[in-house]
């Protein structure tokens, strides 16, 4: 299948009505969900092309704060993986790419903690927090269901900014209640950030038993 086939078949399952993320449908509408079709989940060769998509990102929200606006990495294979495959690759991915961004000199966003321990842990690209949303063929979820591995990259501060315009939690009740009705029951890993690490989150698997580490080591930043 084509890049631009896969493209378009991300934004077509976001466009159905059962579809329990009202943000991913308001970025589609608004043309600023930028996807990027990249080769292998378990391959650093396409991280630089990724974590470029991810700062221009940054670039262009510190530009113009509109909600809402995501960057989705479908990943071509494989298409295979079980969902603890697919959380070992999705850390994988997180971890070469904030490598780089150390790298590159950049100081993790202070707002937000970088232990995946912390209830306020987040990743950090461009000094910008950002969470991870996992989708891929053999999810549990519903919702986390689609035909290859994908990475939508979020901001962190989208969420902050809905906060202070009081609509956050109808936004968030908005979507348990479609998930509710697309999966038969709620999300058992879902939880506000603050509250438990939103790590345990991104990859979409059930990750509530106590002994779960999460398999993120990147370098120290200077």
């Amino acid at each position: 299948m084509t890049p631009s086939a896969l493209a378009e078949n991300f934004r077509n399952l976001i466009h159905k009505s059962e579809f329990p993320c009202v943000g991913a449908k308001s970025a589609l509408a608004k043309g600023t969900l930028n996807i990027l079709v990249a080769r292998d989940m378990r391959s650093n060769w396409d991280d630089r092309r990724i974590y470029d998509g991810i700062t221009g990102i940054v670039r262009d929200y510190r530009a113009d704060r509109e909600l809402f606006q995501s960057f989705a990495v479908i990943f071509e294979g494989p298409v295979d993986l079980d969902e603890k495959s697919f959380e070992k690759f999705l850390w994988a991915r997180a971890e070469s790419l904030t490598n780089k961004d150390a790298w590159l000199g950049q100081s993790h966003d202070g707002r937000v903690s970088n232990d995946p321990d912390d209830p306020h842990f987040s990743l950090s690209f461009g000094e910008e927090a950002f969470f991870i949303v996992g989708l891929h063929p053999r999810a549990s979820r519903p919702a986390r269901r689609f035909e290859r591995p994908v990475l939508v990259f979020n901001l962190h501060d989208q969420f902050e900014q809905l906060r202070e315009q009081g609509r956050y939690e109808r936004m968030r009740a908005k979507i348990i209640e479609r998930d509710v009705a697309l999966a038969g029951s709620v999300n058992p890993m879902l939880a506000r950030h603050g509250t438990i690490s939103e790590a345990r989150q991104y990859s979409g698997r059930n990750v509530a038993e106590p002994g779960w580490e999460c398999p993120f080591k990147p370098v120290e930043r200077a």
